[in-house]
C-alpha cells in the first residue's frame, strides 16, 4: 500500500522522525538522505520525502502488505504524528 501526506514539516525533520518512530519497532535496512527503509516480521516499510511547492514536504510511506494490515496501521499512525508535529494543537487519536 502507499500512503502520502503533504506537510510543512521539513524533509530532514520527517526523516529523523521516521528513524525514531519506525526504528523503535523495526530494523533499518536502507538509509539515504531522503529515504529510510525498515523491515520486521510485519513486513517492509519505506518512508521517502521530497520538497514540494516551496515550503511543503511530500511524505510517502510504502508498505509491502495489503491494506488494513498491522503494518499499514503503523504507517498511518506515523503520518498522524507528522500532522501533529505541524499543527501543535492536533491530538493523535484512532485505532491505528
Amino acid at each position: 500500500m502507499r500512503y502520502f501526506h503533504r506537510t510543512s514539516v521539513t524533509p530532514d525533520e520527517v526523516v529523523a522522525s521516521a528513524a525514531v518512530y519506525f526504528g523503535s519497532r523495526m530494523t533499518p535496512t536502507d538509509e539515504s538522505p531522503r529515504r529510510r527503509r525498515f523491515t520486521s516480521v510485519l513486513g517492509e516499510a519505506t518512508v521517502s520525502v521530497q520538497a514540494e511547492g516551496g515550503h511543503y514536504t511530500l511524505v510517502v510511506v510504502d508498505t509491502n502488505q495489503p491494506g488494513e494490515s498491522e503494518l499499514d496501521r503503523v504507517a498511518k499512525r506515523f503520518l498522524s504524528t507528522i500532522h501533529a508535529a505541524a499543527h501543535g494543537g492536533h491530538v493523535v487519536r484512532g485505532a491505528y
